[in-house]
């Protein structure tokens, strides 16, 4: 069995030479844009899907919220998986799983087999997104990270920029089955390279050890509660009953602090008991480190951001200004593209420029494009698409500026051991935000509609007072940004950075 010689890390380094870390990075962002398009694409198939299974609304956005709350938490999983079965294994599986899920969701006839493979995609999603930080933070020279960053990255968002388009045209010409058999050309493609550039060790370059430490299950256990309490609170806030959402909430709370003292408790027993015991879930000690405690911060509101203005730009655009959604595709597709381009540009700056720099500049032109929603008006239809596109694409490249140089930056003071589970808390808590931002801008829209008067759903001489609505919500994002800025310039590196090595 030659295998795990021919395809260890020092193997495939002597084979392929410098070029290899580019292959790797290659291999698994073709599996993660898989990844990321299972999350986004599903939208456009949800108003198809809930009249073919006859569902309400709210039953059929069960195939969002279950893929989102699987992909959360399973993020916690990746450096307990890699240390185990090393990056090829976890990763090969995970893309079996999420093609699996995608064909058992296309050939489905019950809504509850389709929401089981939604919840399949989203536990492999989640396990394969933090990997391309940890490849890059360890296979790339500290001057190289920022470039193979807005590389990875300007492909990545790539895939949730088109999708949706491609998305509705499958939609459109084949059903809401397309959807799913979206992502198995790309799983096939990823497996293809998988096989002949991730390397079977672990993030250490070591072998992978199959009877290392096990996994912490009541910590897992206590984190996959906490989100869907967490979650479904706020949704009983947006549409469902005070004590409800009180209690699920509450629920949320107590699990965060049984959390915490339960993975403090972990860590002194595995510190005390190095070869016995399990690793915590998420190792609190992290925090100590000001650029990564800081870099949470910034990772959690920038989530909030992201995945709040991605829900609330269309509804605006649809309801507000009562524009039809091949408007709201032809508005939102070059803010997609420059996207893609600002983050090759600034990977490169992120080389020779400080982090928090990138990100402060970033937050504030994200903060801008959101104050300057309300300069959008319905009275002269004339500015209104220039406007949008304008405001739209100030705000991803605000977000050009973050995404390329927030990982990097933050976890640059770890110790190379501790990398993997940083990569692992900042998606985490990345996505918490996200999931958190899309129910913060409904509960605030609908407080904002009802203390004008108006409802979403009617339409008429009441226009402006919807827009108002709008605007003010788009300034409670733009406040969050800028709250975002004081942990941003918190981000200052170190004289004598570690982790380099």
């Amino acid at each position: 069995m030659a295998e795990p010689a021919d395809h260890s890390l020092p193997a495939l380094r002597a084979r392929y030479g410098e070029r290899f870390r580019w292959l790797l990075l290659l291999s698994v962002m073709v599996g993660t844009m898989a990844a990321i398009m299972s999350s986004t694409v599903i939208n456009v198939a949800i108003p198809e899907m809930s009249h073919h299974f006859t569902l309400g609304q709210e039953r059929a956005q069960w195939v969002t919220s279950g893929f989102m709350a699987a992909m959360t938490v399973s993020m916690l999983t990746t450096p307990w998986l890699l240390a185990r079965y090393g990056y090829r294994r976890t990763y090969t599986g995970c893309m079996w799983l999420l093609m699996a899920g995608g064909v058992a969701g296309g050939f489905a006839n019950d809504y509850p087999l389709v929401l089981a493979a939604r919840v399949a995609e989203g536990l492999a999603a989640g396990v394969v997104q933090p990997i391309p930080a940890i490849i890059i933070l360890r296979a790339f020279q500290p001057h190289e990270q920022g470039r193979a960053s807005g590389i990875f990255g300007m492909g990545v968002v790539l895939a949730p920029a088109l999708g949706p388009s491609i998305g509705g045209l499958l939609v459109d010409a084949f059903g809401w089955r397309s959807i799913f058999f979206m992502v198995v050309p790309f799983c096939l493609a990823s497996l293809w390279l998988a096989r002949r550039f991730v390397p079977t060790t672990s993030p250490g370059g070591e072998a992978a050890n199959p009877q290392g430490a096990g996994l912490d299950w009541r910590g897992l256990l206590l984190a996959a509660a906490g989100t869907l309490c967490l979650l479904n609170g706020l949704v009983e806030l947006h549409g469902g009953t005070a004590t409800t959402a009180a209690l699920l909430l509450g629920g949320a709370a107590l699990t965060l602090v049984a959390f915490v003292v339960l993975q403090r408790r972990t860590l002194k027993a595995r510190l005390r008991h190095p070869d016995e015991g399990v690793d915590p879930l998420m190792n609190l000690s992290l925090f100590k480190d000001r650029r990564f405690a800081m870099g949470s911060i910034v990772a959690f509101i920038y989530g909030i951001a992201l995945f709040g203005s991605t829900y609330l730009l269309p509804v605006y655009m649809q309801s507000g200004l009562g524009l039809s959604a091949s408007h709201v595709g032809t508005i939102l597709l070059p803010a997609g593209l420059v996207l893609a381009v600002t983050i090759a540009w600034v990977g490169r700056l992120a080389d020779r420029q400080p982090t928090h720099r990138l990100v402060s500049i970033g937050l504030v032109l994200l903060a801008a494009s959101f104050a300057l929603m309300v300069t959008i008006a319905p009275g002269r239809p004339a500015q209104i698409i220039p406007l949008l596109v304008v405001w739209a694409i100030l705000g991803r490249i605000g977000l050009g500026f973050i995404l390329p140089s927030l990982n990097i930056g933050a976890m640059r003071g770890l110790e190379r051991s501790h990398i993997p589970q940083g990569a692992s808390v900042i998606n985490f808590l990345r996505m918490l935000g996200g999931a958190a931002g899309v129910s913060l801008c409904g509960i605030v829209l609908e407080w904002r509609l009802a203390v004008h008067g108006v409802q979403l759903a009617t339409s008429g001489t009441d226009a402006s007072a919807r827009v108002a609505a709008f605007d003010e919500t788009f300034l409670m994002l733009s406040a969050i940004c800028a709250l975002a800025l004081t942990a941003a310039l918190k981000l200052r590196e170190a004289p004598d950075p570690q982790g380099s090595k």
